[in-house]
Protein backbone atom coordinates (compact mmCIF):
# COMPACT_ATOMS: atom_id res chain seq x y z
CA UNK A 1 0.00 0.00 0.00
CA UNK A 2 1.55 2.93 -0.79
CA UNK A 3 2.21 5.96 1.96
CA UNK A 4 0.27 8.60 0.38
CA UNK A 5 -3.00 6.20 0.03
CA UNK A 6 -2.41 5.46 4.14
CA UNK A 7 -1.80 9.35 4.92
CA UNK A 8 -4.70 10.42 2.87
CA UNK A 9 -7.12 7.70 4.89
CA UNK A 10 -5.67 8.51 8.43
CA UNK A 11 -5.83 12.20 7.77
CA UNK A 12 -9.25 11.88 6.61
CA UNK A 13 -10.26 10.37 9.61
CA UNK A 14 -8.50 12.48 11.90
CA UNK A 15 -11.52 14.86 10.80
CA UNK A 16 -14.00 12.11 11.14
CA UNK A 17 -13.32 11.62 14.70
CA UNK A 18 -15.08 14.66 16.32
CA UNK A 19 -18.30 13.41 14.54
CA UNK A 20 -18.02 9.86 15.34
CA UNK A 21 -21.63 8.99 16.94
CA UNK A 22 -23.43 10.76 14.03
CA UNK A 23 -20.72 8.80 11.40
CA UNK A 24 -21.95 5.49 13.27
CA UNK A 25 -25.67 6.60 12.65
CA UNK A 26 -25.27 7.56 9.18
CA UNK A 27 -23.14 4.44 8.84
CA UNK A 28 -25.32 1.59 9.65
CA UNK A 29 -28.53 4.13 8.25
CA UNK A 30 -26.79 3.79 4.93
CA UNK A 31 -25.71 0.08 5.26
CA UNK A 32 -29.55 -0.73 6.11
CA UNK A 33 -30.76 1.44 3.21
CA UNK A 34 -28.26 -0.64 0.63
CA UNK A 35 -29.29 -3.72 2.03
CA UNK A 36 -32.30 -4.10 4.67
CA UNK A 37 -31.52 -7.83 4.69
CA UNK A 38 -28.53 -7.16 6.92
CA UNK A 39 -30.68 -5.32 10.32
CA UNK A 40 -31.21 -8.95 11.27
CA UNK A 41 -27.52 -9.28 12.17
CA UNK A 42 -27.71 -6.07 14.11
CA UNK A 43 -29.01 -5.78 17.50
CA UNK A 44 -31.62 -2.96 16.26
CA UNK A 45 -34.38 -4.00 18.68
CA UNK A 46 -32.55 -3.41 21.97
CA UNK A 47 -32.29 -0.04 23.34
CA UNK A 48 -29.42 1.32 22.85
CA UNK A 49 -27.82 -1.36 21.53
CA UNK A 50 -26.58 0.24 17.82
CA UNK A 51 -25.18 3.21 20.15
CA UNK A 52 -23.12 0.27 21.41
CA UNK A 53 -22.35 -1.22 18.03
CA UNK A 54 -21.58 2.15 16.46
CA UNK A 55 -19.62 3.09 19.36
CA UNK A 56 -17.93 -0.75 18.50
CA UNK A 57 -17.38 0.28 14.63
CA UNK A 58 -15.86 3.46 15.04
CA UNK A 59 -13.25 1.84 17.89
CA UNK A 60 -12.30 -0.98 15.34
CA UNK A 61 -12.15 1.72 12.21
CA UNK A 62 -9.77 4.07 14.73
CA UNK A 63 -7.95 1.35 14.97
CA UNK A 64 -7.21 0.02 11.55
CA UNK A 65 -6.60 3.33 10.49
CA UNK A 66 -3.95 3.47 12.73
CA UNK A 67 -2.54 0.11 12.02
CA UNK A 68 -1.92 1.21 8.38
CA UNK A 69 1.24 2.45 9.88
CA UNK A 70 2.07 -0.93 10.60
CA UNK A 71 0.39 -3.83 8.15
CA UNK A 72 2.67 -6.71 9.70
CA UNK A 73 0.78 -6.16 13.03
CA UNK A 74 -2.87 -5.16 11.31
CA UNK A 75 -2.90 -8.33 9.14
CA UNK A 76 -3.75 -10.44 11.92
CA UNK A 77 -6.01 -8.61 13.19
CA UNK A 78 -8.06 -7.81 10.47
CA UNK A 79 -8.05 -12.00 9.67
CA UNK A 80 -9.04 -13.05 13.71
CA UNK A 81 -12.04 -10.02 12.96
CA UNK A 82 -12.96 -11.76 9.78
CA UNK A 83 -13.38 -14.97 11.83
CA UNK A 84 -15.40 -13.67 13.98
CA UNK A 85 -17.54 -12.08 11.54
CA UNK A 86 -17.83 -15.22 10.15
CA UNK A 87 -19.80 -16.17 13.64
CA UNK A 88 -22.16 -13.55 13.23
CA UNK A 89 -23.57 -14.76 9.73
CA UNK A 90 -21.70 -12.30 7.59
CA UNK A 91 -21.24 -13.45 4.32
CA UNK A 92 -18.70 -12.21 1.52
CA UNK A 93 -21.02 -10.41 -0.63
CA UNK A 94 -21.47 -8.30 2.56
CA UNK A 95 -18.63 -6.68 2.12
CA UNK A 96 -19.29 -4.75 -0.96
CA UNK A 97 -22.36 -3.51 0.92
CA UNK A 98 -20.34 -2.45 3.88
CA UNK A 99 -17.76 -0.48 1.64
CA UNK A 100 -20.11 0.93 -0.39
CA UNK A 101 -22.11 2.28 3.24
CA UNK A 102 -18.44 3.68 4.41
CA UNK A 103 -17.60 5.58 1.26
CA UNK A 104 -21.42 6.69 1.48
CA UNK A 105 -20.71 7.67 5.62
CA UNK A 106 -17.03 9.81 4.94
CA UNK A 107 -18.96 11.30 1.47
CA UNK A 108 -21.43 12.89 4.46
CA UNK A 109 -18.60 13.58 6.93
CA UNK A 110 -16.30 14.80 5.22
CA UNK A 111 -18.22 16.96 2.56
CA UNK A 112 -16.13 18.79 0.41
CA UNK A 113 -12.97 17.26 1.64
CA UNK A 114 -14.07 14.19 0.16
CA UNK A 115 -12.27 14.85 -2.73
CA UNK A 116 -11.78 12.10 -5.27
CA UNK A 117 -8.30 11.50 -3.99
CA UNK A 118 -9.66 10.50 -0.51
CA UNK A 119 -12.11 8.15 -2.09
CA UNK A 120 -10.21 6.26 -4.22
CA UNK A 121 -7.28 6.02 -0.84
CA UNK A 122 -10.33 4.70 1.45
CA UNK A 123 -11.79 2.00 -1.91
CA UNK A 124 -7.77 0.97 -1.79
CA UNK A 125 -7.44 0.35 2.01
CA UNK A 126 -11.43 -1.27 2.29
CA UNK A 127 -10.09 -3.12 -0.21
CA UNK A 128 -7.30 -4.49 0.93
CA UNK A 129 -8.51 -5.02 4.43
CA UNK A 130 -11.88 -6.62 3.16
CA UNK A 131 -9.81 -8.82 0.96
CA UNK A 132 -8.04 -10.35 4.32
CA UNK A 133 -10.98 -10.33 6.04
CA UNK A 134 -12.43 -12.53 3.40
CA UNK A 135 -9.73 -14.69 2.56
CA UNK A 136 -8.94 -15.71 6.11
CA UNK A 137 -12.57 -16.67 6.62
CA UNK A 138 -14.08 -18.46 3.75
Amino acid sequence: MEASTVTLVQESFEKVKPIAPQAAEIFYSKLFELDPNLKPLFPTDKKGAMVEQGNKLMTMLAAAVAGLSNLDALVPVLKGLGKRHVEYKVEPSHYETVGAALLGTLEVGLGDEFTPEVKTAWADVYGVMSNVMIEASY
